[in-house]
């Protein structure tokens, strides 16, 4: 990122691990003052903030559910308060409760919409305001690859990523005359906990469905975040990159 970049603001959601922690160090490391949000893994979010401030930055993380309604405007009053502004938000934060479409519970579909897709407008409604007024703003968008595809089991999450893309073309209509950027990203198959513990024949079975032959890492989606919150990105706006090691194309 250029030198002019790196007293912006970023406010990464779901930030202690995976996909949102590789985004927020990569944001630290270029200079950038991030805030994380976590549900439950306080020791790794503490740590992530013990780890920017040892290395001469500024980190804050804040305990968010963002299934619940309130969640994402407190969490970004929370950084307009510590550092007065909000340049980037990246909606990470997200779960799933997978299970087949009989099985599948109204509780299940209610907090996976609520967590991946309101908690998502909630939030950018709320850091909205502050971009429009400053004419600069950077929302970028983690969705899925399910999202276009659909996927068994998964109706809920499918739903609420699909959702989520719509929501990131709307919403960059709306405010793109500001110059406040809104672009979704759309990983594919990520290393992960879950993926971690797999067998390596289910492992070698994920793998042989992707052209590039590998699980894609949190890191390949922290590069293309960092890119659309940067100024080479200036002109793009309502996309959805995908990121799959060409999995879908």
């Amino acid at each position: 990122m250029a030198d002019g970049f790196r007293e912006q603001v970023a406010l990464v959601t779901g930030g202690s691990r995976g996909i949102g922690r590789a985004a927020a160090e990569l944001f630290a490391a270029e200079g950038v003052k991030v805030a994380i949000t976590y549900k439950s893994r306080k020791p790794e979010a503490d740590h992530f903030v013990e780890e920017v401030s040892r290395a001469g930055g500024s980190a804050l993380a804040i305990q968010a559910d963002f299934a619940d309604s309130g969640a994402p405007a407190v969490a970004v009053e929370a950084v307009v308060k510590e550092w007065g502004r909000l340049d980037i938000l990246v909606n990470n934060a997200g779960l799933t409760r997978d299970n087949i479409l009989f099985r599948l519970k109204d509780d299940d579909w209610d907090t996976v919409l609520d967590a991946n897709l309101r908690g998502a407008f909630v939030a950018i409604r709320a850091v909205a305001r502050g971009m429009i007024k400053r004419r600069w703003g950077r929302i970028i968008n983690i969705a899925s690859v399910v999202g276009i595809t659909g996927n068994k089991g998964q109706a809920n999450y499918a739903a609420s990523k699909a959702g989520l893309i719509g929501l990131t073309k709307s919403v960059a209509k709306e405010l793109g005359s500001r110059n406040v950027l809104v672009n979704a990203v759309a990983p594919g198959f990520i290393e992960t906990d879950m993926t971690a513990a797999m067998t390596p024949e289910a492992r070698a079975g994920l793998s042989g469905q992707i052209p590039l032959e590998r699980l894609g890492t949190p890191q390949d989606i922290a590069g293309v975040v960092s890119f659309l919150a940067s100024d080479q990105a200036a002109y793009i706006t309502g996309q959805v990159i995908v990121v799959d090691g060409g999995m879908v194309m």
